[in-house]
C-alpha cells in the first residue's frame, strides 16, 4: 500500500476538479481518500491504495479535467490541518 498527500496548483478551483478526482479515482479503482479545496486556490488530495493505482492517479492529476490548468503537483510531508478527516478505507470523497 502507498499513501500520498499532494497539493495541486493552477486553475484547479471552480472548474470541477474535485468532481473529476472522485470520478477518476473510481475509474482507476482501489483508491481511498479525499480531495479538498484550499483557501490559497489549490486542491489537496490525500489518498491510499496499491502503488500502481496511486501512481496512475498522480499522473492523471498532472492534467486534471479539461478546464483545468495544472501548474504543479507537489508532495506534502505530514498533514497540514487537523480538521481534515482521516482516510476511510474504500471511500474517495470530496471534503
Amino acid at each position: 500500500m502507498k499513501e500520498v498527500y499532494i497539493k495541486i496548483k493552477g486553475r484547479v478551483q471552480g472548474i470541477g476538479f474535485r468532481y473529476w478526482a472522485v470520478k477518476k479515482a473510481a475509474e482507476i479503482g482501489g483508491i481511498s481518500g479525499w480531495v479538498h479545496n484550499e483557501c490559497d486556490g489549490s486542491v489537496e488530495i490525500l489518498m491510499r491504495g496499491e502503488e500502481e493505482a496511486v501512481d496512475k492517479m498522480i499522473l492523471a492529476c498532472h492534467t486534471g479535467p479539461s478546464l483545468a490548468r495544472v501548474d504543479s503537483v507537489n508532495f506534502v510531508v505530514g498533514r497540514l490541518s487537523g480538521f481534515l478527516p482521516p482516510i476511510a478505507d474504500g471511500v474517495f470523497k470530496r471534503v
